[in-house]
């Protein structure tokens, strides 16, 4: 699976919801999980393989991978924590980003049967992260603009080279 990286629009379009969930989203939620470890992330979203609906797959130390579809925020909490992040499809770059420490998150698995996960700590960021992906939001929007506009400018200097 070829990883979109900034500047391709499709990852600024929101996903469109699963509307049947078959067996080829197991496979699917494999594929996802395998780019993840190769590429030795924590998450990874369908749109940023070029996969406009909505799921997404995270795998953070000491859990096992998980398959979240047509995921729902239901509940965030108000207590928030400064951590910095990354992102596959802004290779290379690393910065301090705030998000609410804790997160209820409701979604489908790759069975197609409903769960709900209360989660705080870093699976809450990566949840949210992930979540952002869905909405055509990258973690760079979450910043001052000035601290956007550096980030952009040092990309951009970098591809330049």
């Amino acid at each position: 699976m070829e990883i979109l990286t900034l500047g391709n629009q499709a990852l600024r379009q929101k996903a469109l919801a699963v509307q049947t969930i078959g067996p080829e989203y197991q496979s699917l939620g494999e594929e996802l999980i395998s780019a993840l470890h190769e590429q030795r992330g924590l998450g990874l979203a369908g749109p940023q393989v070029g996969i406009h609906e909505r799921i997404f797959v995270v795998h953070i130390s000491g859990d096992i991978p998980r398959i979240f579809i047509n995921p729902s925020i239901i509940e965030t909490s108000q207590e928030t924590e400064k951590f910095e992040e990354g992102c596959l499809s802004v290779p290379g770059i690393y910065t301090d980003v705030i998000r609410p420490r804790a997160v209820k998150v409701q979604a489908w698995n790759e069975k197609g049967r409903p769960f709900t996960l209360e989660a705080d700590g870093l699976m809450a960021r990566v949840i949210l992260h992930e979540y952002d992906h869905l909405e055509g939001i990258l973690f760079i929007d979450r910043l001052s603009e000035a601290k956007r506009n550096r980030i952009l400018d040092k990309i951009g200097k970098a591809k330049a080279k």
